[in-house]
């Protein structure tokens, strides 16, 4: 029998992304859409390109489910889990921030969510925070070095497209602001700094800094960021450590080749490229901010913690043109 998936928060883009997923998924069937904003309006009225694909009516009512998504704001979900008991034997996957740095909720203890790194600890539980989506995309840029405490200090540049910003409406969401332009947020105060460093460093068994410079872009989904280092490396080898660290994962590849959002952008893939000056390397990483970012690395971790194929459902051709 198909395992039943409720989606709290269905009506933002990471909830409609993962209606559109698990819409096709073999395993799960959808059994409730929870939006407190818009109860009783058909979720493909809100998103038509879910027409023929989900015609679900967004309901305030939760229901028990076997398998729960998180889709709020952050900092929303640990009062909506205390506000809607849910059963011990559900398992929950929390979208927000709310987890990834102290995953105490209640008796539940969510395991963070990146697969690339802890695969093993994901099989079989019932809690899982999903990591941030600039987070994502700059641990895996960093990991092969930290993994053999190669990292000291790291300068990241990254661009979101305009959905990074979820779907209220901002004044820099705007089109007339956001097309043809492009702008510095958050320097070195961006919230997935710590989130990434308490993964850092744990592989890296010492400090390390951190200065990310964040950017918006003037595109709708995506992240494209590029970190630079120090190290005596020389090129091969960095780039066979990347391929050695990665080769059992599905969903990183790591290019010989100049990388571009196109590539990854209706996937959950998270491409990869090194170039190096000196003794300077830059590593550049691309990924849908929407997918491997958040509802696409949330199919996966359910996959896993599930025991099904952790590409289940997630077999996506980018959009190139």
């Amino acid at each position: 029998m198909k395992k039943t998936v409720g989606i709290v928060g269905a009506n933002g883009y990471t909830g409609s992304e993962l209606v559109r997923l698990l819409a096709f998924h073999p395993h799960v069937s959808l059994s409730f859409l929870y939006s407190r904003s818009n109860p009783g309006i058909k979720i493909s009225d809100l998103y038509p390109d879910l027409t023929a694909v989900c015609e679900d009516i967004l309901t305030d009512q939760p229901e028990e489910t076997d398998i729960l998504f998180l889709c709020l704001p952050h900092k929303e979900s640990q009062n909506w889990l205390e506000q809607n008991p849910v059963n011990e034997e559900t398992l929950v996957i929390d979208l927000g921030n709310d987890f990834r740095l102290d995953g105490e909720c209640g008796n539940r203890t969510f395991i963070y969510g990146l697969p690339e790194i802890n695969k093993k600890n994901l099989q079989g539980v019932k809690s899982i925070s999903n990591p941030g989506c600039f987070a994502t995309a700059i641990q895996l840029a960093l990991l092969p070095l930290a993994e053999k405490g190669l990292l000291d200090e790291v300068f990241t540049t990254g661009i979101t497209g305009s959905t990074g910003a979820g779907q209220s409406l901002q004044a820099t969401t705007h089109f007339t602001w956001r097309n043809d332009n492009i702008s510095a947020y958050k320097t070195l105060t961006h919230q997935h700094v710590d989130e990434v460093l308490k993964q850092l460093i744990s592989f890296n068994h010492k400090e390390v800094t951190l200065n990310f410079v964040p950017w918006r872009g003037d595109f709708t989904r995506g992240i494209f960021t590029s970190s630079t280092v120090k190290t005596d490396l020389v090129l091969s080898d960095i780039s066979q450590l990347y391929r050695d660290f990665y080769a059992e994962e599905p969903f990183v590849k790591v290019s010989e080749k100049a990388i571009d959002l196109k590539q990854v952008v209706n996937t959950n893939r998270c491409v990869i490229q090194i170039e190096k000056s000196g003794n300077v390397a830059v590593i550049h990483t691309a990924i849908d901010n929407l997918l491997k970012g958040a509802s696409g690395q949330a199919v996966q971790n359910m996959n896993i913690a599930m025991g099904w194929e952790e590409n289940l459902g997630l077999d996506l051709k980018p959009i190139a043109f």
